[in-house]
């Protein structure tokens, strides 16, 4: 069973940690197809090197697989060429079963490009792929810091000191002041209607019943790096949502439209 032919020159791409193995199919008008194989290192200069080897035999279509994320470095580099770049999921170029290589590997991705066999993710444009990426990583600093205030809940909660019963935000300011006075003075019974502000509803007796605790030098010891943790982790966050406002401030008047 023959396969109609949809690209005359495209080229295949086996990519790896280390090295990108390459395969050009060039087919002419009797659809004879001629093969062109490389092998290139991973490192910018191979990249370019990669690149140059294209435009030498006129290849601007190239398909790879979006396997791990050693694909991206050469995604980005093929783009800025003005390379055409189809990536793919790996279940739709899956070679076939027996003595496999990497050449043929890459061999079976321009053929299956070939033929218009292969199905394309979608790539968003380069602006929008750094956004998105600081966005997840806000999402991940967000997520470390649920993590960290987990444990220093964790904390309060073994030492029996029931701020949680009297706070809607343990981490909040009057909280917060509560807590850092414990750690400074531990052990040491004190009044804490200095550390409580004026807004709070909750009664200044059942605040002070809720911190007649103790807590150990080993839990207080977790407590304050969970709470150094947790500060710096807010300060990271700022910083890149900063940079996140700044990335989309193009994007709000299309947002106002909307």
């Amino acid at each position: 069973m023959s396969f109609k032919i949809l690209k005359n020159n495209c080229c295949g791409l086996d990519v790896h940690k280390t090295w990108i193995y390459a395969c050009i199919g060039i087919t002419d008008p009797n659809n004879r197809t001629e093969y062109k194989q490389a092998r290139f290192s991973s490192f910018t200069k191979g990249l370019n090197e990669l690149c140059d080897w294209l435009v030498k035999y006129n290849c601007n279509d190239v398909c790879m697989e979006s396997t791990g994320k050693y694909w991206i470095p050469v995604f980005n580099i093929l783009e800025k060429n003005n390379i055409r770049v189809t990536l793919s999921h790996p279940k739709y170029t899956k070679p076939q079963k027996g003595n496999k290589t990497d050449r043929k590997d890459a061999k079976w991705i321009c053929d299956l490009y070939m033929c218009g066999m292969v199905k394309p993710s979608f790539i968003p444009p380069a602006d929008i792929r750094e956004l998105r990426d600081l966005v997840r990583y806000r999402f991940k600093l967000t997520c470390m810091i649920t993590s960290e205030k987990n444990r220093a809940h964790n904390c309060l909660t073994v030492s029996n000191l029931k701020l949680d019963d009297v706070f809607s935000d343990i981490f909040g300011k009057s909280s917060r002041s509560i807590t850092e006075q414990i750690l400074q003075h531990p052990g040491e019974t004190f009044d804490v209607a200095p550390f409580v502000d004026g807004r709070c509803k909750t009664p200044i007796e059942e605040i002070q019943a809720a911190v007649d605790g103790a807590i150990s030098t080993e839990q207080a010891v977790k407590l304050r790096h969970c709470l150094n943790h947790i500060d710096e982790l807010e300060l990271h966050k700022a910083e890149i949502e900063r940079e996140i406002f700044r990335l989309s401030d193009k994007y709000e008047e299309v947002l106002t439209l909307i």
